[in-house]
């Protein structure tokens, strides 16, 4: 009788003991809570800190037209299907720090998205895999195979330090101080699992760039940022990082901030500790809408938070670790497959010239390029991947990176050999051009999958995407190289804040129906590691955006001044004007009219007439609050014109009356006579909407109440540029879950005081 083996026997000395008993452990709290003897609660931050995610069905339907049930695990947040979350399919996250992979590490990943999920590796925006519709039960042995090759998923999720990230191009840029990847390296090993990161109120994320001026990094947007920099000391170059802090994207951005223009390289180990020991002891914890380090930065003030962590530092005892990695670091180097030559005349295939324009860099060191692979909707199958392990063991080896837009990179290859690495690439359907150009759209998961998707990111990226390469040749230069970003809903996945054009997912009611739309933003920065975010500045139906796309740019190739970037003009024109772009392409027609606009992209289904509101001959009835919600956005609009202007006070008090004109606007639904004053808005609100929960969103709770009740107890408020840029932010994200509000109330029917009642009355 031939005996089966499990994996954990078949990898047993392939693993580090480390490991190994991490993920038994993890095996034993899978089985013990199965048979309850552990809490819901802590079993969820347990399988999080693994990156082992639920995830969601929507319908009957994927977005991809694939049939699935409709299930979603824990089990507290299931709709139908299975009563347990043991028969629900989930998501994995595995961090690849700084984006480095070998091809080993890509036939494996290969192998366990095809055995244990649907066959797709889909790269994020944090150089992170994703597998979907994943068994809890066969999460630990999928860990212990990729254990096996060096790949972990430890707290690629949960209230921990997430993947490292840092340029893909490290140690090849033309343009870099010096080579970032070792530093990253040794600062993703030393806070992997550190005791002083396992107590925060929430995620802590890392970024190193090997320059300022490009985006590879995004170092604004993290909670720790590093920029190489170099110095002379006593006739010696020094190597240290400009380091930054309180960066974020989320619902409401936030640029880091500067907290020293040169840590040595052996202090950014012990400040990282002191950092993360400050952020624990005195970030949130309760209120997980403002848990993160930003928001301790905003509070404390940049002078008291440096005070706070070189006195920790002071305090911390010595570790060899801080610095044990720097003596190697003249060692440090990647070894090219083979030697550099220069293409030479060589004869090259059909099409190969568009994609050397667009997808290969050269690199610092003479004779060699990277290579970008296009993955659209950051999506490869199992069998792509394997054949792309062994195009990469053929003209690269092991230099091979994910990036923040969603691709992978081939680095060192001999400029010879680009045109026989474009027909391999073609000919297993990578050999897609137009990498970091307009075609190249980053998207988040959003409705395909995400719990918190409202509209579908990939569906409207991949529309986008598929017209705009269809016409790219006709192009104009200006708009080829614009970014456009969408995320599915306000938290920013695909980091639409700092696109040229970004869009988030939001929904409105028209007619009694839920109509899915995106919010516009524009004037965000990809350059600079993320040097400006955008605001929205109007909301367009789903399925109308496509032209939206066309006619700003159009009007941008059409008006822009000689050399004028796409921000620069956005700022020159103005949002008024802009405004009327956007507005021409908000009117939702009758269902009878048009039922395209009912539907969002790649959606199978339709909304069907028993899902409409009853219309009247003379017209639809409007009622108060349409126009409430309606002056609210105005208000809105109005502050970020302000804004432009420099009026910070004024952008700051009207983006602050836009929300109270929304909170009234819901209070009048129900008690008609309510004054409009801020004592009484705020009072019948917080008793009407935020205490009964009517106001809360399933996922997001009570926090974009909580934004407008910080306002209105900030009675000493500075007001200052950035003050009001935030505000501007959460006026239209608190105006949003208004119109998410009175949705709900219409489709259930919510009672509350009949009009004329006090609350509580």
């Amino acid at each position: 009788m031939t005996m089966t083996t499990t994996w954990k026997e078949r990898l047993a000395d392939q693993l580090p003991d480390d490991l190994g008993g991490e993920i038994d452990a993890f095996q034993s709290q899978i089985d013990l809570k199965k048979q309850g003897k552990i809490d819901e609660k802590l079993f969820a931050e347990t399988r999080l800190r693994r990156g082992v995610y639920g995830q969601r069905y929507d319908n009957g339907h994927r977005h991809d037209g694939v049939a699935a049930q409709q299930i979603a695990f824990p089990s507290g947040e299931l709709t139908k299907g299975p009563e347990t979350m043991w028969d629900a399919p989930g998501m994995q996250r595995i961090k690849i720090p700084f984006g480095g992979l070998t091809p080993d590490q890509m036939d494996v990943l290969a192998d366990v998205a095809e055995e244990y999920s649907d066959a797709i590796c889909h790269v994020t925006t944090r150089q992170d895999f994703q597998f979907h519709f994943i068994h809890i039960d066969d999460t630990p042995d999928l860990m212990r195979r990729l254990g096996a090759v060096g790949i972990t998923t430890r707290e690629a999720c949960g209230n921990t330090v997430r993947n490292l990230t840092a340029c893909p191009l490290a140690g090849v840029c033309r343009d870099e101080t010096f080579d970032v990847t070792p530093y990253a390296k040794a600062t993703m090993q030393f806070l992997l699992g550190h005791p002083d990161a396992q107590d925060f109120g929430r995620k802590f994320k890392v970024a190193f760039s090997g320059c300022a001026q490009h985006a590879c990094g995004l170092t604004s947007l993290h909670d720790l940022g590093l920029i190489a920099r170099t110095r002379v000391v006593d006739g010696k170059e020094q190597r240290g990082f400009e380091m930054y802090v309180g960066g974020g994207l989320g619902t409401v951005p936030h640029q880091a901030k500067l907290f020293d223009e040169f840590v040595a390289e052996d202090e950014i180990l012990p400040l990282s500790q002191a950092i993360a020991r400050v952020f624990a002891r005195l970030g949130e914890k309760r209120n997980r809408a403002r848990a993160r380090v930003k928001f301790l930065l905003a509070k404390l003030g940049m002078e008291e938070f440096k005070r706070l962590v070189l006195e920790e530092r002071a305090k911390l005892p010595h570790d060899d670790a801080w610095a044990g990695y720097i003596p190697e670091l003249p060692n440090y180097k990647e070894a090219p497959l083979k030697t550099g030559a220069s293409l030479n005349g060589a004869a090259v295939p059909e099409g190969f010239e568009v994609w050397r324009g667009t997808n290969v860099y050269q690199q610092r060191q003479d004779g060699y390029a990277v290579a970008t692979v296009v993955l659209p909707l950051g999506d490869l199958t199992s069998w792509q991947m394997r054949r792309l392990a062994d195009i990469a063991r053929r003209y690269c080896g092991d230099n091979v990176r994910t990036t923040v837009e969603q691709n992978i990179v081939l680095r060192w290859i001999s400029q010879a050999d680009l045109p026989d690495l474009y027909r391999d690439l073609d000919a297993v359907g990578l050999g897609t051009s137009g990498a970091g150009t307009i075609v190249d759209i980053t998207s988040c998961p959003g409705t395909d999958t995400c719990k918190l998707g409202i509209a579908s990111s990939r569906g409207l990226a991949g529309e986008l995407s598929g017209r705009l390469a269809v016409k790219a040749h006709e192009l104009d230069e200006a708009v080829r190289d614009l970014h456009i970003k969408v995320s599915g809903c306000f938290n920013s996945c695909g980091q639409h804040h700092i696109s040229d054009l970004g869009f988030y997912g939001v929904s409105r009611k028209v007619g009694g129906t839920t109509v899915p739309h995106f919010q516009v933003m524009l004037g965000g920065k990809w350059e600079e590691n993320g040097g400006a975010y955008g605001l929205a500045i109007g909301a367009v139906p789903s399925k109308r955006v496509p032209d939206f796309v066309t006619a700003i740019t159009d009007k941008y190739v059409r008006e822009r001044e000689k050399g004028e970037s796409f921000q620069d003009f956005i700022r020159r024109v103005g949002k008024k004007e802009l405004k009327t772009v956007v507005e021409q392409f908000t009117t939702v027609p009758p269902y009878e009219e048009d039922r395209t606009l009912y539907s969002d992209w790649n959606d199978p289904r339709e909304f069907t007439i028993s899902d409409l509101g009853t219309g009247e001959c003379a017209g639809e009835v409007v009622e108060r609050i349409d126009f409430d919600l309606q002056e609210a956005e105005r208000l809105a609009f109005e502050a970020q014109i302000l804004l432009d202007d420099g009026e910070h006070q004024k952008a700051d008090e009207t983006a602050y009356r836009a929300m109270l004109t929304a909170a009234h606007g819901l209070i009048r639904t129900q008690y008609y006579d309510v004054p409009d004053e801020p004592n009484a808005i705020i009072s019948e609100f917080r008793t009407r909407f935020h205490d009964t929960a009517l106001f809360h969103d399933k996922y997001a709770g009570g926090k974009f109440a909580m934004y407008l009740f910080h306002r209105f107890e900030d009675t000493n408020r500075t007001f200052t540029q950035e003050a009001a840029h935030h505000l501007a932010e959460e006026a239209n994200l608190f105006i949003e879950a208004a119109h998410a509000c009175h949705g709900r109330i219409l489709e259930q029917g919510a009672v509350a005081p009949l009009p004329g009642a006090p609350a509580g009355a």
